[in-house]
């Protein structure tokens, strides 16, 4: 997992080696699997976590797992909370929007105040899946075939890129390095399982594909980038690649 997450960070250049980077950390399997393979490759780890006070006491109890992570770690960790249903009912937006509104925002202020070259966050191949296949569903052109890309701007605005180094792995394999190879606890949010949300019930739908199909359509996605790059003549890695 270190090796392949390393080479990835290589090959699309998402950091330098004793980059300090902002880990965004809910306490769930991907963001604490992202958080140990970044400070083990040798990188400076800050930590952001969110309480967006929408799972009641689910919310406090993974503040406090992730407060205590970073106390035994040594890692410096900041915690914001957010009066969310407030805050999406005042600009009219739904509540998975407004806290996706939040948590950029803040984390572009928070990377800049601390000096810090990227944000990381721990989008992983079967987030890439469900967001082609979302897109896909809702008549997406080439640009939402593509999905997410490993480096990206903040929506939030500010210079500090967004990363996601974990795009090289699956949710499988990342729950097998945390409970087999590493011994690492983390969280589950009980709302991951309500098909209400659109992207719950991509989810579900994903569950009954192999690990080869999630890798197969995540990979498209990354044609689909070295496409629209060739087509945009943006000079990257990928552009032209089939």
């Amino acid at each position: 997992m270190l090796r392949r997450v390393q080479k990835y960070i290589r090959d699309h250049a998402l950091l330098a080696k004793g980059d300090r980077v902002l880990v965004c950390v809910s306490g769930g399997a991907d963001s604490m699997a992202l958080w140990d393979v970044l400070q083990r490759g040798g990188y400076e780890c800050v930590i952001a976590h969110c309480n967006f006070h929408l799972r009641s006491d689910e919310s406090d109890r993974d503040e406090v797992f992730v407060r205590e992570e970073a106390a035994r770690r040594e890692t410096r960790i900041y915690i914001k909370d957010f009066d969310t249903r407030d805050y999406a009912h005042e600009n009219g937006i739904s509540i998975e929007m407004a806290a996706r509104d939040l948590r950029y925002q803040w984390f572009a202020l928070l990377a800049q105040e601390h000096g810090c070259q990227a944000i990381a966050v721990a989008h992983h191949q079967n987030d890439q899946a469900e967001t082609v296949l979302l897109n896909l569903k809702r008549g997406a052109g080439l640009r939402g075939l593509c999905g997410m890309r490993p480096k990206s701007d903040n929506p939030a605005g500010g210079d500090i890129p967004i990363i996601r180094p974990l795009l090289c792995t699956t949710r499988d394999y990342i729950e097998h390095y945390l409970h087999d190879i590493r011994k690492i606890d983390w969280v589950n949010d009980s709302t991951n399982t309500d098909i209400a949300f659109a992207r719950n019930a991509v989810r579900a739908q994903l569950s009954q594909y192999t690990k080869a199909e999630i890798e197969h359509i995540a990979a498209t996605a990354e044609h689909m980038q070295g496409y629209v790059d060739w087509l945009e003549n943006r000079d990257t890695n990928a552009a032209g690649k089939v």
